[in-house]
């Protein structure tokens, strides 16, 4: 309906323009806007107060030309002029519940539109290093990532869901050496673990499943894998040395060929479990992207920046002039041992992205990443990509609390709560749910306890009951020997005349503009919002008035209203990664 005013008001404007009231180069944008008191009318526009002085009018006399130019239409009843010159239109009671025909007609469907048609966008999320099971922590980006894929699928976009997996580099090494260390504690030799080292129980089954893979081949004394190696931290040294230290011995005494063993088997035990965990989750990705395949791209990428004389070397590295690009200083992406850096990595990473043809990539990332986007996007310019097509959204850790208690998420010491521990608590729907109730860059708290309750405090349960709710009242009406089709002819719709069916109605009206609005914004807040608005007009409405009453034809509309609020909210949830219960 505020589609079909907008165009009234254009024809309007048009009429005036060929009128000479107005002129083309200055006629404004109509913009129509629900009434915020229904009062005042259905829906609201400006326009008159925005075109006025362009066209030396004053609002409310031009206000009058505008609504005289209005072209005849059954949908609107009444058009004001108030105050200085809003426009308030009151629309036909037939129109106020056509909605309810284009839910029932559209279903699933309802919503969905092709803002985004012919455009590609690849939304890179979670990406955790593969050195440990997923925790809470990253349930957030998770359930962000995921939930702005389905929301830009939604509106027309051609989605590319992908996981960038950090499979190179030392923190692997050092989780090899991690599972090398408490294989060799299963055969009865005694050391201080690494301070520096993955210490978690996640490491112990995949050091068991070493030792039945190579029983003794890979055992040596404690003795020597630890003789002149740099003191750990908690003894007075350096736990950096330390720890790169015991890699460097660990490849030295079983082999390079033996190290790319554990190495292999470390990394699909981890990724395989992060893989099972977010598919319990609900999430998939069309891609996991090994950072180990870009070896090649590295050179190729440093080779355009060189060409385009983004490089520089000094003290026998090769450094990137970040600082030209705003960054705060010029950043190393070849060591002076020859090693490329990570940054180096994630340089090929982005390029190799829009090599693949995507119009725009959207990389969600820890807040902890704020640091790194000036490089990155000054990297993606340096090789002559619009950095406009990368869009970086960084998200909060989720900070989890059972009672007064705050709870560790330290992968390396091995102290956290898994997003497996939280599903299996609180359930996949409030996981996801909660995830999205903020802004991505908004501290977060997670209260279990408010997660699990039965009440209208916790949003995901009052709207899943809100869905439950109309599932029963359908069963009842089967138990009660009731037809449940429902017609939605304008005779049946003519007996919703209380104002909070017309909130209802106008309500699920502004659906397909929240999701629009929503997915543009990258902000699946938004419809978080919406849909509790949704359940509370319709929980305070099925509390206060009867659904199925003797009347068949009022009963079969307010079944009908019952009914697309069941679809609306089943819509919206299915985009947030929620199930819509029949039963509660």
């Amino acid at each position: 309906m505020k589609e079909h005013i907008t165009q009234l008001l254009q024809q309007a404007v048009e009429a005036l323009m060929d009128q000479g009231v107005l002129s083309g180069d200055a006629a404004p944008t109509v913009e129509v806007e629900p009434a915020r008191d229904r009062n005042h009318g259905d829906f609201a526009s400006n326009l008159a107060l925005k075109a006025a002085k362009p066209a030396g009018m004053k609002p409310r006399d031009l206000a009058e030309r505008l609504v005289a130019a209005l072209p005849d239409d059954s949908a609107i009843r009444r058009v004001e002029i108030a105050g200085p010159g809003f426009i308030n239109l009151f629309v036909s009671h037939a129109s106020q519940f056509d909605i309810l025909r284009t839910i029932r007609e559209q279903g699933r469907e309802f919503g969905r539109q092709d803002l985004g048609r012919g455009k590609s966008v690849q939304v890179e999320f979670v990406s955790a290093n593969p050195t440990g099971p997923l925790h809470v922590g990253h349930g957030r980006g998770a359930a962000y990532g995921a939930s702005v894929s389905d929301l830009l699928e939604a509106v027309g976009y051609s989605v590319h869901r992908e996981y960038y997996v950090n499979d190179a580099g030392r923190q692997m090494s050092i989780l090899a050496l991690s599972v090398w260390l408490r294989y060799l504690e299963q055969s009865g030799e005694s050391f201080t673990f690494p301070s520096n080292g993955y210490r978690g129980d996640y490491v112990l089954p995949i050091a068991r499943q070493l030792r039945e893979d190579e029983g003794d081949r890979l055992q040596h004394p404690a003795a020597t894998v630890f003789n002149g190696i740099p003191a750990d931290e908690p003894d007075g040294g350096d736990k950096e040395a330390h720890i790169d230290g015991l890699v460097q011995r660990a490849r030295e005494l079983i082999g390079e060929e033996a190290f790319a063993r554990v190495f292999a088997l470390a990394l699909n035990a981890i990724l395989t479990d992060i893989q099972e965990d977010l598919a319990g989750f609900g999430i998939h990705f069309d891609e996991w992207f090994s950072e180990r395949s870009l070896r090649p791209d590295i050179e190729d990428a440093l080779q355009r920046l060189e060409r385009n004389g983004h490089l520089y070397e000094e003290n026998g590295a090769t450094w990137f002039r970040a600082t030209t690009f705003g960054d705060d200083k010029d950043r190393v992406v070849r060591r002076d041992n020859g090693e490329t850096t990570y940054f180096a990595s994630d340089i090929a990473y982005h390029l190799n992205k829009f090599e693949r043809g995507f119009d725009k990539v959207i990389n969600v990332w820890g807040a902890d990443h704020h640091g790194y986007m000036a490089r990155v996007r000054g990297a993606i310019e340096a090789l002559g990509v619009d950095p406009g097509r990368l869009d970086i959204q960084l998200v909060q850790f989720a900070i989890l609390y059972r009672g007064s208690e705050r709870l560790s998420m330290s992968t390396r010491s091995g102290s956290f709560v898994t997003l497996r521990e939280l599903r299996d608590e609180v359930g996949k729907d409030a996981a996801r749910f909660f995830y999205v109730t903020r802004k991505a860059e908004q501290h977060m708290d997670f209260d279990l306890e408010l997660a699990k309750s039965e009440s209208k405090d916790n949003p995901v349960y009052y709207i899943q009951y809100a869905h439950a709710r109309v599932c029963s009242m359908l069963e009842k009406m089967r138990t009660q020997g009731l037809d449940t089709s429902v017609s939605l002819e304008p005779t049946i719709l003519e007996h919703l005349e209380l104002e909070e069916e017309k909130d209802i109605a106008a309500m699920m009206a502004r659906y397909p503009e929240t999701l629009g609005r929503a997915a543009e914004a990258l902000e699946p807040h938004q419809l978080t919002h919406y849909l509790r608005d949704l359940a509370g007009q319709f929980h305070s409405y099925y509390n206060a008035h009867k659904v199925l009453v003797e009347d068949d034809q009022l009963r079969q509309a307010r079944v009908g209203l019952s009914l697309a609020v069941q679809q609306v909210l089943a819509n919206g949830l299915e985009l947030l990664g929620v199930n819509a219960p029949e039963s509660m």
